[in-house]
């Protein structure tokens, strides 16, 4: 970050692209006066990089010295601190397109330290956890459901509406049966009255749940129905909100219904894994004692200098629909990439093609049986260091994990993507700071010898 900052051309370009976080309705010539860029970018990568939320972040910024020097501070203005809402406020103003760009200037600031004119890359995904429960549809159903009585109770309070004095009893009573329906488990017993018998329990169990949410959803719907004289803007929001959350308790009962009681199976793609964050996916890439996660893959370039050159979050995709739009995108940020170096999820006839005539080696094995071009292909040297090359870029994702994406904070589609973009740029002001370091100790090292040789 002091680098960054002392050297002018690298401050100039950063802070002409930091001016674009400043909202449009603003303007800084008027009125009180808001926090500096600056500090903004320092507060978003120091989360990031000590992989820490923003009450550990509120207590570093506000004590700790080093890092109010970082912000600009002296050691005589202890009395200016930072509020938790602030920060939230301040940091939140990133965007992915701002930290794309403060990315490529970090990057080619790396790259200036190493004078490389040719970029290899190597490319690989990974999964980044969203922060939810391990979902099922009578868990998601109750998450719907408490919502809707949370938020309903507080829109009757707004508008001056009966009905909901009893929601914190509502509320226990839909945990009750949400339990009850838990709890049961399928018999193992031989006997075939026994199991029919345990399967009528666990149907009635899922009846009684599913008539008090019918009840609960029927009165809030009731609530909303009543016409009011004036509706401002906030009970309209809290309106909108409740008619989402009975959307999501609807669907959800609807799937209980058709799985426990006519015996449906539910299909992949009707299937939603958190009403919070319904961007969650449900992945399972075979790995050895993880059978599943939960979140959204995460496809990134990593120069063979450790430096990440550009990532993508993908939604409902799998690695071969994306290699060919991520290596072009890369390319018209870095045009000197020319090798790149993949898995064999990456492959498909297709990307084998396209991506030829993008780079000057391809390094993407190819599935299942080879004809002997690919075999010769694939058996030549070169091929096969840039293969035993290519698994370095774990480090980069394991990294990447350890600072910060191993579970995503942020809530939202665009919560995830933001704090994906300022993930890889606090890593790669890591790598920077390193590099840097490593060269200072290097001159240190010369200086020694040559004081040694003088003596």
């Amino acid at each position: 970050m002091q680098y960054l900052y002392t050297d002018k051309k690298l401050r100039a370009e950063i802070f002409e692209i930091l001016a674009k976080l400043t909202p449009k309705t603003i303007t800084p010539e008027l009125g009180r006066p808001g926090m500096a860029l600056w500090k903004i970018f320092v507060m978003g990568s120091l989360r990031l990089n000590l992989n820490c939320d923003y009450d550990r972040l509120q207590e570093l910024v506000n004590n700790h010295k080093t890092i109010r020097q970082m912000l600009g501070h002296g050691f005589t203005d202890d009395e200016l601190t930072y509020h938790l809402q602030t920060l939230k406020d301040n940091v939140q103003l990133f965007t992915p397109e701002i930290l794309d760009e403060i990315n490529q200037v970090v990057v080619q600031a790396g790259h200036k330290l190493k004078k490389k004119e040719l970029l290899a890359a190597r490319c690989d995904s990974f999964v980044v956890k969203t922060h939810v429960h391990y979902p099922t549809d009578i868990n998601l159903l109750l998450d719907a459901l408490r919502k809707t009585i949370t938020l309903t109770a507080d829109y009757a309070s707004m508008t001056g509406l009966d009905g909901w004095r009893q929601s914190g009893y509502n509320a226990r009573q839909i945990k009750k049966v949400h339990r009850k329906a838990q709890r049961m488990k399928r018999s193992s017993s031989r006997d075939a009255l026994k199991k029919e018998n345990r399967q009528s329990d666990i149907v009635q169990a899922h009846r009684d749940y599913l008539e008090l949410a019918g009840q609960l959803l029927h009165k809030s719907r009731q609530t909303l129905a009543t016409e009011l004289v004036d509706m401002g803007l906030m009970v309209r929001a809290k309106a909108l909100a409740i008619q989402t959350y009975i959307n999501h308790a609807q669907r959800q009962m609807d799937q209980i219904e058709r799985r426990v009681i006519h015996g449906e199976t539910i299909a992949h793609d009707e299937k939603v894994f958190s009403i919070f964050q319904p961007h969650t996916e449900w992945i399972s890439k075979g790995k050895a004692g993880v059978p599943v996660e939960l979140g959204l893959k995460v496809c990134i370039v990593e120069d063979t200098q450790g430096y990440l050159l550009h990532h993508q979050a993908m939604e409902k995709q799998i690695d071969d629909q994306i290699a060919i739009d991520l290596i072009a995108e890369t390319q018209a940020r870095y045009p000197t990439l020319r090798v790149c170096s993949f898995d064999k999820g990456f492959h498909s006839p297709a990307n084998q093609i396209a991506l030829a005539k993008k780079l000057d080696r391809v390094v993407l094995p190819k599935k299942g049986r080879c004809n002997k071009m690919e075999q010769e292909r694939q058996n030549s040297e070169e091929f096969k260091a840039s293969r035993r090359r290519h698994s370095a870029v774990e480090s980069g994702i394991n990294a990447l994990e350890v600072h910060g994406l191993d579970r995503c904070l942020d809530h939202g589609i665009n919560g995830f993507k933001r704090y994906i973009a300022m993930a890889i740029v606090a890593r790669n002001i890591q790598k920077l700071g390193a590099e840097l370091q490593k060269k200072i100790r290097k001159q240190e090292k010369r200086k020694r010898d040559r004081d040694k040789l003088v003596a």
